[in-house]
């Protein structure tokens, strides 16, 4: 499995920090959104968790990988929501409350500004994942932007976005070259019409 770090052209609508996270949700909501399963394996998480930099505590057992599932779940729900402001808000209440946030400023040689980690290193990868991930939301939320939630718009498509684009106009996932394909459509559509 290949992930990648690609995602919507950004202009810094929110910090690096945020906006790396949100992204992260995205991939991890599409490992099963886009063809088939693709946390199948301890190989397949070792790939996302090292396409976004996770670091800290691993157990590197199957547990492991069903609470990263588990929490993928949890996660996409919120898509289905996202018109909800209210509903979205205590479900990421909740996942910052059952992940015992608990933010506190670091900084690593390869990242040397100051950045909130949210949960201890020794805490299990769910819970790290899912404090800095319902943290990313808020910083979502708290901006009035809830509406960025989007799912893709291609009608063969599922995939999950987080529209970064500054108007707002970003409709396609980039899982599946889903934006081109639907252009090439109405391209063919418009000169069949002529």
């Amino acid at each position: 499995m290949t992930l990648s770090r690609k995602g919507v052209t950004s202009q810094m609508l929110f910090n690096h920090d945020t906006e790396l996270t949100l992204r992260a949700v995205c991939v991890l909501i599409n490992t099963d959104r886009v063809d088939g399963e693709q946390l199948a394996d301890l190989a397949a998480l070792d790939d996302y968790l090292a396409t976004f930099g996770w670091t800290g505590r691993r157990d590197h057992d199957e547990a492991e990988l069903e609470s990263v599932r588990q929490l993928r779940a949890r996660l996409g729900r919120l898509w289905e929501i996202a018109d909800d402001e209210e509903r979205v808000v205590g479900q990421v209440n909740a996942l910052l409350s059952d992940t015992r946030a608990a933010p506190w400023l670091t900084r690593h040689a390869e990242m040397p500004e100051w950045h909130l980690h949210l949960a201890s290193i020794h805490d299990p990868l769910w819970q790290r994942m899912g404090a800095e991930m319902a943290m990313a939301l808020a910083d979502l939320i708290r901006s009035g932007e809830l509406r960025r939630l989007k799912v893709c718009a291609a009608p063969d498509c599922e995939a999950v976005l987080v529209d970064l684009s500054r108007n707002r106009s970003g409709k396609f996932c980039d899982t599946g070259n889903c934006g081109n394909r639907q252009h090439v459509a109405a391209y063919r559509e418009r000169r069949s019409n002529k």
